[in-house]
């Protein structure tokens, strides 16, 4: 099988946002795009049957912390890897890990070898390193896999943030050399992504960058933004990184973010994002639509019968009102977890899919302008 292809279709004049195609063995991805967060084999409260035919998501992903503590490696390996598993057989991407061990603070210990961790589950004791995480996620079996890294918080002194970024390249050199001299698992390619860090310093974004670009890789993610920094901040760190990272080569910038901050990011060249805020803001009440955000707790919604939003083009959306969907939010249904959570991730696919029409038309930084804007509106 094929190791995956990127076909850049054109880029705006005004902007550097960019149209392609990525090609996997499980399909063809149209970018820019969003990923919908699977983290245990599940978009939460979402089924796969909603995620193709609402929702319209072309890749999902799934998370190895998580897949790794529960059900585990030994039945995702007998039941053939998470596409069969969870039925998926449209693209996934597999995170690492190590966002994920970066956030349990006290209850992990970095060391050259790797991290050890508590589980959050049973606090039992476990090792990641960089050649286990690659075996870990070739059982998984994600279309593509992201190499170790350690994601270090925001703000970090220089010291830190540069002794964290060359720890990451280490581990990316172990990473990549143990990918090579392991073959794919289920009868597709894998493919492996680096990740850019170096915290929010200049220097060491820079250095970082061109590490991760000399690789060679099918693709590269920008990681550690979005984890607190100002929004200017992560723009400026993701403008520097795109100008360096291949041109001919898909960029993800993980774990980011509002519809706003997509736009924004599209127009400095981004292809991929993910991020848990469509589902986690839905189950919350907050929805976001083409025209603004709603809280659906507010009681101007109570005798509101118009659809949650008719912009769009997912039958849910379009279907409920405003008011029903209030109700069973109040009511505590698990209903309208489903809808809002189904409803939110249709309008983020739906936005990406409007970003790249507008490259393609030659129109991207004027609608994108007036998106930014609307969508920021508190209905």
């Amino acid at each position: 099988m094929a190791a995956l292809q990127f076909n850049l279709q054109t880029t705006d004049t005004l902007s550097k946002a960019r149209a392609g195609v990525i090609t996997t063995d499980h399909g063809t991805i149209e970018t820019p795009i969003f990923m919908p967060v699977g983290t245990v084999g599940t978009v939460k409260a979402v089924t796969q049957q909603q995620l193709k035919q609402e929702v319209n998501a072309q890749i999902i992903l799934g998370n190895t912390y998580h897949l790794y503590l529960r059900p585990g490696l030994k039945i995702l390996e007998a039941a053939g890897g998470l596409h069969q598993f969870n039925g998926w057989d449209r693209p996934i991407l597999t995170d690492s890990g190590g966002y994920q061990v970066f956030s349990l603070a006290n209850n992990r210990k970095i060391k050259e070898e790797g991290v050890v961790f508590q589980s959050h589950i049973d606090g039992s004791k476990h090792l990641f390193t960089p050649e286990n995480v690659m075996d870990t996620q070739r059982i998984i079996g994600g279309d593509i896999i992201m190499a170790f890294d350690e994601c270090p918080p925001y703000p970090s002194d220089f010291k830190y943030a540069k002794n964290s970024m060359e720890l990451t390249h280490r581990w990316l050199d172990r990473c990549i050399n143990h990918f090579n001299n392991t073959t794919d698992k289920y009868g597709y390619t894998q493919n492996l992504f680096p990740i850019v860090q170096g915290s929010t310093y200049k220097d060491l974004r820079t250095e970082s960058a061109y590490y991760i670009a000399s690789k060679n890789a099918t693709g590269n993610a920008i990681g550690g933004l979005s984890v607190g920094e100002p929004t200017e901040v992560m723009y400026e760190y993701t403008a520097l990184c795109c100008d360096i990272l291949p041109e001919q080569k898909p960029r993800y910038l993980m774990g980011v973010g509002t519809p706003w901050n997509i736009l924004e990011n599209i127009a400095l060249g981004v292809d991929m994002f993910d991020c848990v805020m469509p589902t986690r803001n839905g189950r919350n009440a907050m929805l976001f639509t083409s025209k603004g955000i709603i809280n659906i707790d507010n009681k101007k919604w109570e005798n509101d019968f118009s659809v949650i939003d008719d912009g769009i083009d997912c039958p849910m959306s379009n279907y409920y009102s405003k008011s029903y969907l209030r109700h069973l939010m109040k009511a505590k249904e698990y209903l309208g977890l489903t809808i809002a959570s189904v409803h939110n991730l249709a309008f983020y696919l739906w936005l990406v899919k409007q970003a790249r029409a507008q490259i393609l038309a030659g129109t991207f930084t004027s609608w994108k302008n007036e998106m930014v804007v609307r969508l920021q509106t508190k209905l």
